[in-house]
């Protein structure tokens, strides 16, 4: 497989042999999700204003896409813009909106080199007109791309995915396609906006916040959690690879029983906590 550079720095052998060791470990994560949080804190303790965490956030995005890239993930997805984001100060707004921009201008060209197909999800009609032709651009450009599915969660909500699919299924009912009692889970999740995508096998919070905060709330159901400390423009692939690793080393049982769960290293409960205290 080709090499890959987004972040223009030439691969270390020590890197590569970190990458070695975690695909010889156990299966890798299929999809990694992550919520980038912490932009503004991370700002504010270097007294900044908080767009400055966002700008600083983009390197960030840059090394985890990179090294997910190389490892051989198929899909990731990054949280990039809540629907309730839109609540924040305009200025902020803006300032978010002109980042996505000049991130898709500058990131175009590689994301193709690199074989990276682009996708959004989320309600991506409330953008400006601009921003949302030249976020198609790019998915266009990349569409054919297939060493890894690279997902923007854009104005996205859990609550309206599921409201979306629900939607469309009624009206599937009142035009007498189906039948109410035909409705199951397969059906709900082909009319999600990540239908034709794995779930996540791995979900990944910065900035220690203990909760979803309106992501995926349909495909989190069996997701392993890692939450780290870290802010998000601190976060790079060494502790992506801490979050690999603990995801190899559990027993993801489904709600069943492993039989061979007792000869079996487990997680301990507290694993997350200790990953807030270390």
């Amino acid at each position: 497989m080709e090499p890959i550079s987004l972040t223009n720095n030439k691969q270390t052998e020590a890197d590569k042999a970190k990458q070695k060791e975690i695909r010889q470990a156990g299966p890798l994560p299929e999809h990694i999700a992550v919520i980038m949080d912490g932009n503004g804190r991370w700002a504010k303790k270097k007294g900044n204003i908080r767009v400055f965490g966002h700008k600083a956030g983009v390197e960030s995005v840059r090394d985890i896409t990179e090294s997910c890239a190389q490892l051989g993930v198929g899909h990731l997805t990054l949280f990039a813009f809540s629907t309730e984001n839109w609540g924040r100060p305009s200025a902020e707004i803006n300032a978010l909106i002109k980042l996505l921009m000049s991130t898709l201008r500058k990131e175009a060209d590689n994301l193709d080199k690199n074989n990276i197909r682009l996708t959004a999800i989320g309600q991506l009609d409330r953008f400006p007109l601009e921003c949302r032709e030249l976020l198609q651009q790019v998915i266009d450009r990349t569409r054919d791309n297939d060493r890894m599915d690279l997902c923007l969660a854009l104005s996205y909500s859990g609550r309206w995915d599921i409201a979306e699919a629900t939607k469309i299924i009624g009206h599937r009912i009142k035009k007498g396609e189906i039948e109410p009692d035909e409705v199951n889970k397969e059906m709900i999740a082909a009319n999600m906006s990540t239908a034709g995508n794995p779930d996540p096998d791995l979900v990944i919070r910065t900035s220690g916040e203990f909760r979803i905060s309106n992501f995926f709330l349909w495909q989190l159901a069996y997701t392993e959690l890692y939450i780290t400390e870290t802010f998000w423009p601190d976060f790079r692939r060494d502790e992506l690879y801490n979050a690999i690793i603990s995801f190899q080393n559990r027993d993801r049982r489904y709600g069943k029983i492993d039989n061979h769960s007792q000869t079996q290293s487990r997680v301990p409960s507290n694993e997350v906590v200790s990953h807030i205290n270390s």
